[in-house]
Order: C-alpha cells, then structure tokens, then sequence
C-alpha cells in the first residue's frame, strides 16, 4: 500500500502540477503583502491589461484566439495582461525562432540537392498546380516519384512491417513519436534497437517529454545511453508559465537506412497494435514509404533532431541512392509543419483539399475541434454538391475534447455533411481524401493544437493505389459506425450554452 502511495506522490503527473500551483502562488501572493500601494498597484496592472488587449486586437493570428485571451483578460483584469506578458513576451521566444529557422533552411537546401518531380507532376495534374507550388516553393517540400507506398491499416497492420524493418537495419535508425509507453510493443523495439546499437548500427530516439508522461520512467534517455542509443527527450517539461511548453513533438517518423520510411497516426504504445483496450477498439493507421521520398524523412527527422541538439550534422551521409522500383505511379509530398514557421503547411494542406474537391471528400480524425475559416469552407463545399463525410470516436479519450467536437455537428450537418462516430471505440486515424486522386495521411488532427501549435508532419499522395486503398479503408469503416441524426445534435439550452463555452476556450484543448 505504501508503495502505491509512494509513487503516486512521486509521479511527475503530480509533481508538475505541485510546481504549477507553487509557480502560481510566488506569482499572485506578493501583491497582497504591498499594503498601502496596492491601490497604485492595481491601476498599473489594469492599465497594462488594457494595454495588452489593444495588442492583441492588432496582431495577426487567429480570431480564436484574440477572443480567448481577451475574454481571460478581462475576467481577471489585474493579473491577466501580465499572465499574457509572461506567456508570449519571452526572450526565448526570438532565439528559439531564429534556431528553427536556421534548421528550416537546411532543411530546403538539402532537399534542393537533389533532383524532385514537381515539373513531371505539374505536367501530370496541372490541376494541381497552385498546391505544387505553395509546398515546394512556399514551404520548401519535394514532389517524389519512384516511390512504393503501403497503406497499413490498422495499427496491427503496422506492427509487423515496423519489426521487419528494424531487423533489416544495417547502417542507422531514426525513431520519433509523440508517445513511447512501457509495453509489449516498446520491449519488442527496444530489444532490436540495443541488439542493433550493439552491431554498430547509429540508433537515434526521440520522444515528446509531456506525451510520454507517466509511461517511462524519469531520465528515460539515460537509461536508453547505456545500451548506445542517442536518445534525444523533445522539450522537456517545466513547471514555468512559458508558451514555449505548449510546442509539443506530435511528429511519427521511422526511418531506416534510408530505404524504408513510416509515418502515420500510430505511437509506439500497445493500444495502438490492439494487444490492450483502455477506450474500445483503437482503429489507427500508417503509410510505409520504400524509394525516393525516404530521404525526405530522413530530412526531416535530422532537421529537429539537429535543432534540439543545436548541432550542425553533414546530412548527405545518410542519403541512399534509391533503385527505380517498379508499381510506383504517382506522387508523394512528404511535407512538415512548425509552430515557429510562420506557415500552417498542415491546415493548408486540408484547406486546399476541402477547397479543390469536386465530388466527394471523407475525413477520420479523433478530434473535430475547426476554427472560422475550416468551418466555413467545409460548409461551402458541402453546399455546392462536395459530398463531404467525417468519421469521429464514438468512445473518446478526453471528454470535454469530445463533448466540443459534437458541438460542431449541426452546423455541419445543417450543410449536408454526415458525421459518423466509431461505434467499436476511439479512431486515431488522420487522413483526408478526395476524388480517388488525393488523399493525406498524417499526424496532424483536425483542431487548434496541431494546426497551430505542434510539430507534426504527413504525407500528400497523388495518383498512387493508397489513394485508392485509405478511401476504401474509409468505406469499409461506415457499417461500423453510427450516423449521427439531425435529432441527436438538437441542443436544450443549457447543453447550448455549455457547448459554446466550450468552443470559445477550444484554442486551449
């Protein structure tokens, strides 16, 4: 009893939320120890505030979020401009810009190293032409052919083509997730990872600090050292009010000797490969890449991995020359996205899907949580004939996360959308296709945390058979799922009123 007692008290859960409540209390306390001048005291801070929301009313960023921070303000008037000061005024926040922007362009110049297929695309699908350009010229992506992709759905799917590739290894791994929980799956891994750091192979790790938290144990990475694999914890958490903690690693990304390449939705925990269920049936995805767009991956996973360690790495000692490979028509754009970038390549990319459909588009998401500007286009689309369906978790992960994603089914569904949930559990799925030629598979889901505020990454394939493989992967969902009536989203007022408190503070889930 005692020991359960025990590491419950020394949990990190718990002890970073200890050290928030402290940060807090040192924070607040001293105004009330000011006596006489706290009078003064209070004008100043009031005038700040007033201060900071005409700030915030003329930058350029989300409405969204202008009216949270207003509406937190203004509900504590005295502390809430200087909470936002100590937020988004920080003089970290310039160099870590300046950092990533560094990496970004090595990122574009190793990739402009080698010859893409943009102009063969264009040719192909002039159709799509102003989304070729906005991510190679914009974002600075490459258009890939000769690449075989497989579309591994579900995380059972994945699970075995993962391990195979793990013990192809010769020359290096490169392992990112959001998540790394203690498991069946993560045993299984690490005994290949240390059997292949033990043969000479360059094993790199790298995992999201507040993802992972509460499934390994303290200086995890340490312990992984020992055995000679560089691991790399993405961002570790402190208890410091810093927006700076709120840029989380939501990126999966394998790759191994440069030949074979995943990434998809799926972490290494076992929900997602179905050996345990914490929320019903867990339906995930991914896409395993063998030819040219592996060394994209490659760039990309070395582009963070540099950033965080602040070292500049000769990246073209790990590019592969990939053999012409056959079954390989159409394109691949793997493609990135970061908070300090300045780009939302990941909102962009579904942006240009909802906007360029023509006859159908099908979504599965975990989170359905759609500023202004998705709201309206999803709405647009679906008013002039797009047959636009969404599947969501009928069993959720987070409950006020879910009960806000139901909040936007009948405006939605007013439009001539359907919605269908889950009925078996949780799906962790994050694809989008349209019109048998497009579809994009990835980490980012459909709400303000990962458009906005993670680094994620995905996959844009054109023309190839997992185009074809994801929509009926889609369908085959549908007689499992529930679809949600008119009559079901029909609100009382007090739910109403509940669930639009709940979107105003959506930026924040």
């Amino acid at each position: 009893m005692w020991n359960t007692v025990k590491k419950l008290i020394l949990s990190r859960r718990v002890v970073v939320v200890a050290l928030l409540l402290l940060q807090i209390f040192t924070i607040t306390v001293p105004f009330y120890f000011l006596g006489k001048y706290m009078r003064i005291v209070e004008i100043i801070l009031w005038s700040f505030s007033v201060i900071v929301v005409l700030y915030i009313i003329s930058k350029r960023d989300k409405p969204a979020y202008k009216i949270i921070w207003i509406i937190s303000i203004f509900a504590f008037p005295v502390f809430g401009g200087l909470f936002y000061f100590l937020l988004r005024f920080q003089a970290t926040s310039g160099r870590l810009k300046k950092t990533f922007d560094h990496y970004d362009k090595i990122r574009r110049d190793e990739l402009l190293k080698y010859p893409d297929a943009s102009s063969d695309m264009r040719s192909d699908y002039p159709e799509f032409i102003n989304r070729i350009n906005y991510l190679t010229n914009t974002a600075g992506f490459s258009v890939c052919s000769n690449t075989q992709t497989t579309y591994l759905s579900p995380g059972e799917e994945f699970y075995p083509h993962f391990i195979e590739a793990l013990e192809s290894a010769k020359k290096f791994i490169f392992i990112e997730f959001f998540i790394i929980s203690e498991g069946k799956m993560w045993d299984k891994t690490l005994e290949i990872l240390k059997r292949k750091a033990a043969e000479g192979v360059d094993v790199r790790v790298m995992y999201d600090d507040v993802g992972s938290v509460g499934c390994l144990p303290a200086r995890y990475g340490h312990s992984l050292g020992q055995y000679g694999i560089k691991c790399k914890i993405f961002n570790p958490f402190r208890p410091l009010w810093t927006s700076v903690q709120n840029n989380r690693d939501h990126r999966k990304i394998v790759v191994v000797d440069g030949k074979v390449g995943f990434t998809g939705g799926i972490n290494i925990a076992d929900e997602y490969i179905g050996l345990v269920q914490r929320f019903g049936d867990w339906k995930d995805c991914a896409v395993e890449f063998r030819g040219d767009a592996v060394w994209s991956f490659t760039v990309m996973f070395l582009e963070l991995w540099n950033a965080v360690n602040h070292t500049d790495e000769d990246y073209s000692k790990f590019h592969v020359e990939q053999p012409h490979l056959e079954n390989t028509r159409g394109y691949v754009i793997p493609y990135s996205d970061s908070p300090h970038s300045g780009e939302n390549v990941c909102e962009h990319v579904y942006m240009q899907m909802i906007t360029g459909a023509k006859r159908y588009m099908y979504i599965e998401t975990p989170y359905l949580i759609l500023d202004d500007s998705m709201q309206s286009a999803l709405i647009l689309a679906a008013k002039s004939g797009v047959d636009i369906r969404i599947i969501t978790p009928a069993i959720p992960d987070k409950k006020m996360v879910f009960m806000t994603t139901r909040s936007y089914y009948k405006d939605l569904m007013d439009a001539g959308i359907s919605i269908y949930e889950y009925t078996p559990g949780f799906i962790h799925s994050k694809v989008a296709v349209c019109d048998d030629i497009i579809a994009a598979v990835g980490t980012p889901n459909f709400d303000f945390r990962s458009l906005y505020l993670h680094f994620e990454c995905g996959s844009l394939l054109v023309g190839t058979q997992t185009v074809q493989d994801v929509k009926q992967d889609f369908l085959n969902l549908l007689p499992k799922c529930h679809k949600v009536t008119t009559g079901e989203v029909t609100r009382n007022p007090i739910v109403r009123t509940f669930q639009s408190v709940l979107r105003i503070f959506a930026p924040l889930f």
